[in-house]
């Protein structure tokens, strides 16, 4: 068990083929600006801030391998691009986001769930083993911090400036959230669910972290609370020792160390919900809804948008010449499935089809790759395009809005050929 020392120790702690010559035309300009040197040190994108380049560090937390630091309290801390080659990212390597800095010790003993409410028929309390006992439910899903790719906004806006790495898939395991809702009953006029975890402000009068879910959405068959990732009970930084697992939705919905599930008759406005967490209403093609938080101007951010990511190679890789180049990565969506990923090394004039893995399901990740011959010197720039199955494709420009979420632009990746 992760104890108070462990805790307040770690926060401050260091520690197909078409040529390529032929497809992909070689530049003749050096390295990017920041390209790894001697591989110390995280690989950080050149378009972060230059504020966050410099005091970015690999850092280890108990239990976890050294991840990017941008935060130590609250403690949020990136994964590394090279834990995310596969379609399930290890538990040890996922990312690690909290919005308040009064992180419990949780003993799975002791733990107890308060599921009621105003407008739910009744109230109970459960325990771990209780939870247990309700039928166990799977599925593989990505979880996505809302603001994953911030620090590549231009220009900047306000946040935890996040590279590519605030994200992970893995196999969740636990309690499907209908049946732990049927416990108590629905009322008539249940309207939304409320979540709150043991987590909390260590200032008074700052507000506690709490998220509401739609009951349309909070009784999907998916929906879960999660005791076990991986095959492995949760780790501490990931929600133990239950957490909420809302597939296709972004992270901010999935409360970590869960204690309370509140079903209300109005819409829920804590802080997290009103103001926090909003888009502009219509700039993004948005499937699922949250109706009852929505308004004129803005509405709460809700589905992942399709995307992708290199990941075979750290811009600014060198290769040599001749040899073969398997360009790969990962790409997802909000649960409607990736279809199809495309490759380009000449600004999108021709694009290749990539091979894609094996399909763990619409929200996980889905590996693609595709394989090149190196015959060019000279610098190639690369970049994937994933469509998933109802026809949303990634963008080529920015849609900016002020918090800095649902960055999906094609991300370029320059391979030196030596």
């Amino acid at each position: 068990m992760i104890t108070r020392r462990d805790l307040i120790e770690s926060v401050g702690a260091g520690a197909g083929a078409a040529l390529l010559g032929a497809a992909f035309p070689a530049r003749a300009e050096g390295p990017a600006e920041g390209r790894a040197e001697g591989g110390a040190g995280p690989e950080l994108s050149p378009l972060l801030p230059a504020g966050t380049r410099a005091e970015a560090r690999l850092e280890s937390l108990p239990g976890k391998k050294p991840l990017i630091k941008l935060t130590t309290r609250p403690p949020n801390y990136e994964t590394p691009i090279e834990y995310l080659k596969t379609a399930i990212t290890r538990n040890d390597a996922f990312f690690v986001r909290y919005h308040l800095a009064d992180i419990p010790e949780v003993d799975a003993r002791t733990w107890k769930l308060r599921v009621g409410g105003a407008a739910a028929k009744a109230s109970r309390e459960l325990d771990l083993e209780e939870l247990r006992k309700l039928p166990a439910a799977e599925v593989v899903a990505v979880c996505q911090c809302a603001g994953n790719r911030r620090g590549l906004f231009r220009p900047h806006v306000a946040g935890i400036e996040w590279g590519n790495g605030a994200m992970g898939c893995a196999r969740w395991k636990g309690a499907r959230l209908e049946d732990v809702l049927n416990l108590v009953g629905l009322g008539p006029d249940a309207l939304e669910i409320v979540f709150d975890g043991a987590d909390g402000p260590v200032v008074a009068g700052a507000p506690d972290f709490a998220k509401s879910l739609p009951v349309a959405k909070a009784l999907e068959k998916t929906v879960l609370l999660a005791y076990e990732m991986n095959g492995e009970p949760l780790p501490h930084w990931n929600g133990f020792p239950v957490r909420l697992v809302v597939p296709g939705w972004s992270a901010t919905y999935w409360v970590k160390h869960l204690t309370s599930i509140e079903v209300v008759a109005k819409p829920y406005d804590g802080f997290w919900m009103k103001p926090g967490y909003r888009i502009p209403s219509g700039r993004f093609p948005i499937v699922t809804r949250f109706p009852s938080q929505d308004t004129a101007v803005n509405v709460p951010i809700t589905e992942i948008l399709i995307n992708s990511l290199i990941t075979s190679h750290a811009d600014g890789a060198e290769v040599k010449a001749g040899a073969k180049l398997v360009i790969g990565g990962i790409a997802w969506d909000g649960g409607h499935g990736v279809r199809s990923v495309e490759i380009t090394a000449d600004d999108g004039k021709t694009w290749v089809a990539a091979e894609l893995g094996e399909d763990l399901g619409p929200f996980a990740f889905r590996t693609f790759r595709h394989a090149f011959e190196a015959a060019a010197r000279g610098s190639h720039t690369f970049r994937a395009r994933a469509t998933n199955r109802i026809g949303q494709t990634q963008v080529a420009e920015l849609i900016h809005n002020p918090p800095g979420y649902h960055h999906n632009v094609m991300q370029p990746v320059t391979i030196f050929v030596t």
